[in-house]
C-alpha cells in the first residue's frame, strides 16, 4: 500500500506540474494580511491566474460552468416566499436580474401557483443608478403592519451593511427618512419614528479605540434615534463590554398584538442575555445563558434551551423547547423534549402555534404545537416524506401558516404549507429533477471513531457500486456551532459529481446538532478534536468497506469546514487525494484577531488560557505545516470582501505552502461575503473550479 501510495503521489504532483508557485515571489505574512494592500492584491492577482491558467484551460471546464449556470439561472426554481405586510414577498434572481428583484404577490395566488408578481425593488437598477456593488441582504420591517421596512444593502455580500426606509406597498425610499450608513449593524423598530440602533457610533469615550465595536467587531453600544435626529443625537440606552461577542436590539411582536422590544447582549457566542426595554430604562430577564430565542406568542417567548435549566420548580432538559413568560407570573411550560437519538433543528412561531423541524437519527421531521386554554402544550407530526431534510421558510405571525422546504439527496425541492391551527400539511410546489438520479440510492452507515463513538453518514451512489475500492468519492461535513448536516437537494454536486460516477458522503459529526446540544458540547474547544477523528473514521469506514481508496477519496468543507478540512490535510495527508477548503479558518494561534474570530472562542477556545492555547497549537493546519511532508494539492478559495472569517487565513495558507514547494491551488474572489459569490456567473466559476480539480486528480467516470 505504501508503494502503491508513492506512485500515486508522483503523478498527482507530476500533473500539478503548473500549479507549483516560486517560493521567492512570497510576501511577508504582514503584507498578506493587509486585506486590500496593493502586495496582498498582486500575490492574489498572481494565484489566481495561475488557477484558472491550469483549470479554466481543461477542456471540461466550459461543459461544468454552463451547468452550473443553468442551474443558477433555471426559472424552474421556487420562489422563496416571506409572509410581509398579508403578502408573499420573495428575491428572485436571474440572468436578467442577477442581484435581484424584491416582488410581491397575492398569497392566495401563490398558493394557486399563479402569482401576478409587483416589483417592489429592482437592486440591479438601484445599483446601476448609484454606481454601487449592491447586495440585498433582507429587510426589517415595523410591525403590526410590516411597513414601514428599513431595507439592508451590503457593498458585494460583505456582513456590514447600509440600511434605509422603505414602503415596500408603494415600492419606494421612504424621502427623509432613515439613512444608517454602512456599518455592522443591528436595529429595531421601537415604534413608527423610533429605532433602536446598534453600529460603530465613531470614538467611544475615554478615547476607547474602535469605537463602539467589541472585539469581534460588532456593536456593543444600543442607542435610540428618533425621526429627524442625525446620528450624533441619538440616545445611549445599553452598553455591553468590549469583550463581549455583540449587542443588539431585537423587536419582537405576536398576531395577538403584543410587542416586546429586547436588547440581546450576546455574552459568548453561546451564552446571551436579555433586557426587557422599558419607560424606564431595562430590565434583565430570568432565562437560561445558553438558549435560542424564536418569537412571541400570546406575549410568552419561545425558545430552545441548550443547557439543563430549572425555573420556578419546572425542571427543562437540555434540547427543550419552551415557553416562557417574560413577567415571571406564569411557570414556564415545556412544547417538546428530545429522545436521545433526536435532536431540534428550526423553530418558527406562527400566530396559533409552533412549527418545528425535529431530526430523529439525523432524518427531518415536521411537527406542529398549539397550548390549549389550561395552557399545556400539544404537538402532532406532519404528514412529511422520510429520509429527508425539512427545514422552516417563513412563518406567518397572522395566521398559523408556515412555509416548509423539503428534500432529499435524490429528491428535488418541494415546497410545502404547513398549518399550526389544524395539523395540517399539503405540498403547494415542487421542482423538476435537475439531475439524473436514475440508478442511484441512498443509505445511511455508522463508522465508530476513536473512543468508541458511533458516526453516523450518510453516502448515495449507484446502485451498481462494486466494493473494489475505485470508487471516486467526495466526503463533506461541517462539525461546528451546533449546526447539522442534512440531506439536501443539491443539483450542482448532482451534475457535477453524482450524474458523472461519483459516490458523495455527508458525515454527521461531533460539533454539529444532530444529537442536540450534548453533540455540539462533545465537539467544542479542547473536544474538537473528536470532530477530526470522526471525520477521519468515516474516511477510514469507506476504505474498510471498499468503497474507495485515498487516492479516489476528495473532502470539502467551507468556514468552520474549511478548517476541518486545514487539519485532515496535515493531520492525515495520505487518507486523501484531493482536498478542497473554503473560506476556512487555518490560523488558530491568531484567529482571535482576525475579522470577527474573537466572537468564536467560545467554540475553539482562546489562546489567552494556557490549556486553550496548547491545543490551539497543536491543531492550527498553518503551523502544522512541515517540510518534508506529502501533502495531496489542495484546492483553496477565498473572498476579499469576507468580512466574517476574512481572506489572510486562506492567503497565509497558500503562502506557506507557496514556501514550502508545495503544490497548491488557489482562487480568491473579489466579490461576495463569507456566504459565498452574489452572482450566477461568480458561483458557475468557483464550482466549476472545483469539477475540473476533483476530475483532474480523481477522473470520476465519463
Amino acid at each position: 500500500m505504501r508503494s502503491f501510495r508513492i506512485v500515486i503521489a508522483g503523478v498527482a504532483m507530476l500533473a500539478a506540474g503548473p500549479a507549483v508557485a516560486s517560493s521567492s515571489s512570497v510576501p511577508p505574512p504582514d503584507a498578506l494580511s493587509q486585506v486590500h494592500g496593493k502586495a496582498a492584491l498582486s500575490w492574489v492577482d498572481r494565484q489566481n491566474r495561475r488557477t484558472f491558467a491550469a483549470l479554466e484551460a481543461d477542456p471540461r471546464y466550459r461543459g461544468f460552468h454552463e451547468s452550473v449556470l443553468r442551474i443558477r439561472q433555471d426559472s424552474h426554481r421556487i420562489p422563496v416566499p416571506e409572509f410581509l405586510g398579508g403578502a408573499i414577498f420573495n428575491l428572485w434572481q436571474d440572468a436578467a436580474h442577477p442581484r435581484g428583484i424584491w416582488r410581491e404577490a397575492a398569497p392566495e395566488a401563490f398558493l394557486a401557483g399563479q402569482p401576478a408578481w409587483t416589483t417592489r425593488l429592482d437592486v440591479d437598477d438601484l445599483a446601476r443608478r448609484e454606481h454601487r456593488d449592491w447586495v440585498f441582504q433582507g429587510a426589517d420591517c415595523l410591525a403590526p403592519d410590516d411597513s414601514p421596512c428599513l431595507i439592508q444593502l451590503s457593498e458585494g455580500g460583505e456582513d456590514a451593511t447600509t440600511l434605509r426606509e422603505f414602503a415596500p406597498l408603494s415600492g419606494g425610499f421612504v424621502p427623509d427618512g432613515f439613512l444608517l450608513p454602512r456599518s455592522k449593524q443591528d436595529v429595531a423598530w421601537e415604534d413608527r419614528d423610533t429605532l433602536l440602533v446598534a453600529r460603530d457610533w465613531g470614538e467611544g469615550p475615554a478615547g476607547v479605540a474602535g469605537g463602539a465595536m467589541t472585539r469581534s467587531g460588532y456593536p456593543f453600544v444600543v442607542r435610540r434615534l428618533r425621526r429627524g435626529q442625525a446620528l450624533d443625537q441619538a440616545v445611549e440606552i445599553m452598553r455591553g463590554q468590549r469583550d463581549d461577542v455583540s449587542v443588539a436590539p431585537v423587536a419582537l411582536a405576536d398576531g395577538a398584538g403584543h410587542r416586546l422590544v429586547l436588547i440581546r447582549r450576546a455574552v459568548t457566542f453561546f451564552e446571551d442575555r436579555y433586557s426587557l426595554v422599558t419607560g424606564g430604562g431595562t430590565r434583565v430577564l430570568d432565562l437560561p445563558a445558553r438558549m435560542d430565542l424564536h418569537g412571541l406568542l400570546a406575549g410568552r417567548l419561545i425558545l430552545s434551551a441548550n443547557q439543563d435549566w430549572s425555573s420556578g420548580g419546572v425542571q427543562v432538559a437540555a434540547g427543550s423547547v419552551v415557553a416562557v413568560d417574560p413577567d415571571g407570573r406564569q411557570k414556564v411550560r415545556v412544547l417538546f423534549t428530545p429522545g436521545a437519538r433526536q435532536a431540534v433543528d428550526e423553530v418558527a412561531v406562527t400566530g396559533t402555534g409552533v412549527v418545528m423541524t425535529v431530526l430523529d437519527s439525523v432524518r427531518g421531521q415536521g411537527w406542529v404545537f398549539r397550548p390549549d386554554a389550561a395552557g399545556d402544550w400539544h404537538g402532532a407530526r406532519l404528514a412529511l416524506p422520510d429520509m429527508m431534510s425539512v427545514h422552516v421558510v417563513d412563518a406567518d405571525r397572522r395566521s398559523g401558516r408556515a412555509f416548509l422546504s423539503v428534500s432529499g439527496f435524490l429528491t428535488p425541492q418541494q415546497l410545502w404549507l404547513a398549518d399550526s391551527s389544524n395539523g395540517s400539511a399539503r405540498k403547494i410546489m415542487e421542482l423538476p429533477p435537475q439531475f439524473d438520479a436514475a440508478g442511484l440510492v441512498v443509505g445511511q452507515e455508522w463508522a465508530t471513531s476513536t473512543d468508541g463513538t458511533r458516526i453516523p453518514y450518510f453516502i448515495v451512489h449507484r446502485a451498481d457500486m462494486r466494493p473494489d475500492g475505485s470508487n471516486p468519492t467526495l466526503l463533506t461535513a461541517y462539525g461546528g456551532f451546533q449546526l447539522s448536516s442534512l440531506p439536501d437537494y443539491d443539483p450542482v454536486a448532482g451534475r457535477l459529481w453524482l450524474d458523472r460516477g461519483g459516490v458523495y458522503v455527508v458525515a454527521n459529526i461531533r460539533g454539529g446538532g444532530e444529537f442536540g446540544p450534548a453533540w455540539h458540547e462533545a465537539g467544542r474547544m479542547a473536544g474538537r478534536q473528536h470532530v477530526f477523528d470522526d471525520f477521519a473514521a468515516v474516511a477510514r469506514d469507506l476504505i474498510a468497506r471498499k468503497i474507495t481508496v485515498p487516492p479516489h477519496l476528495g473532502i470539502r468543507g467551507r468556514s468552520n469546514g474549511g478548517l476541518l478540512m486545514g487539519v485532515e490535510l496535515t493531520q492525515h495527508p495520505d487518507l486523501w487525494g484531493a482536498v478542497i477548503v473554503g473560506v476556512p479558518l487555518l490560523d488558530m494561534e491568531h484567529f482571535e484577531t482576525m475579522a470577527a474570530g474573537a466572537s468564536w472562542a467560545g467554540e475553539y477556545g482562546s489562546m489567552g488560557v494556557p490549556a486553550q492555547r496548547a491545543f490551539l497549537e497543536r491543531i492550527s493546519p498553518l503551523r502544522a505545516l512541515r517540510p518534508g511532508v506529502y501533502y495531496p494539492e489542495p484546492f483553496i478559495f477565498t473572498s476579499t470582501l469576507d468580512d466574517r472569517v476574512g481572506p489572510v487565513h486562506a492567503r497565509l495558507f497558500a503562502a506557506r505552502l507557496q514556501a514550502l514547494g508545495v503544490p497548491y491551488l488557489y482562487y480568491e474572489d473579489t466579490e461576495g461575503g463569507h456566504s459565498g459569490t452574489v452572482n450566477a456567473n461568480e458561483v458557475a466559476r468557483e464550482r466549476a473550479l472545483e469539477a475540473v480539480y476533483l476530475s483532474r486528480l480523481m477522473n470520476p467516470g465519463r
